[in-house]
């Protein structure tokens, strides 16, 4: 059974999309599309902008979610999935390649998702942190220990825990955490604290989007981040993906149960090959490989 998986923000690079751009008549008219409906010309950015311009929260999640949906839609024929899902924002380009959201509702969507989640973080300073070498127990605990906000955010493979909360919480937490034996514990440069409780104002703005959009039946279920299960009701969709933004990303979790369910192969559709890495971490033996068109 073949899984096809979709990466979240951290995968962006100046250029990206613009061969798919060049090559693809079908690709042109979806990026134009895109253009049209965002209100500015993003193409510019994701093509010849710089990396400052790909790291703001608003231009980073629709520029990879494009050049996800968009690869998929020209893998044509080919693209046969018996599972899907997606990392983070990933899973909003999941939910159009298994046919549940269209691609204008989909980018609507994730541009909503962004514009509120650059307003959270500006409204309380707040950051993440990668944090290697410790089991999720004792990640778990720490983050319990500090009086501050922070939580796990990302359980991106055994080893590999993406911490979030504010300032004051995650200095702290790194602190605790290498005393605890921690490899390596440093902070990331985002925004501010994704999947944590400080992206509640952006989960409000978001349930309002999401519950006025019409979800439809998936061509094959979706492995949600909140609880790594597979879901086709589009109502359950809809709930799962609201409580996303305040909810950690059960990334390992999902693979490990794509896998039981019967999954022997893994492509990633989007730029970069970061969940490829991550699923090699979770299962060595898995064939990984990037879609190409």
């Amino acid at each position: 059974m073949k899984a096809y998986v979709f990466p979240g923000q951290g995968a962006q690079f100046v250029g990206m999309g613009k061969d798919l751009y060049e090559k693809s008549p079908i690709a042109k008219e979806m990026f134009e599309k895109a253009n049209s409906l965002l209100g500015f010309r993003i193409t510019d950015l994701m093509f010849s902008g710089t990396d400052e311009d790909l790291k703001q929260t608003k231009v980073t999640q629709p520029a990879i979610f494009l050049h996800s949906t968009i690869l998929a839609a020209l893998l044509g024929d080919s693209f046969q999935p018996s599972m899907v899902a997606g990392h983070s924002l990933g899973e909003f380009s999941a939910l159009v390649a298994n046919k549940t959201l269209s691609f204008k509702d989909g980018i609507m969507l994730i541009s909503k998702r962004a514009l509120a989640m650059q307003k959270a973080c500006e409204k309380t300073p707040s950051t993440m942190a990668a944090i290697l070498g410790l089991d999720d127990k004792t990640v778990e605990d720490v983050c319990t220990s500090i009086p501050d906000v922070v939580v796990p955010a990302n359980y991106n493979s055994p080893g590999q825990i993406v911490i979030s909360g504010s300032n004051e919480g995650i200095d702290k937490a790194i602190e605790a955490l290498k005393e605890k034996g921690a490899k390596r514990a440093l902070k990331l440069a985002v925004g501010g604290a994704f999947h944590s409780p400080l992206m509640e104002p952006a989960r409000v703005e978001l349930e309002q989007a999401i519950n006025s959009t019409v979800f439809h039946s998936p061509v094959c279920p979706v492995y949600q981040n909140v609880n790594a299960k597979p879901s086709t009701d589009p109502d359950t969709i809809k709930a799962n993906l609201v409580a996303q933004l305040t909810s950690p990303v059960r990334w390992a979790q999902s693979v490990i149960n794509m896998i039981s369910d019967g999954a022997t192969s893994f492509t990633e559709v989007g730029p970069g090959n970061v969940l490829q890495g991550l699923i090699k971490k979770i299962s060595k033996d898995m064939a990984t490989e990037g879609a190409v068109y």
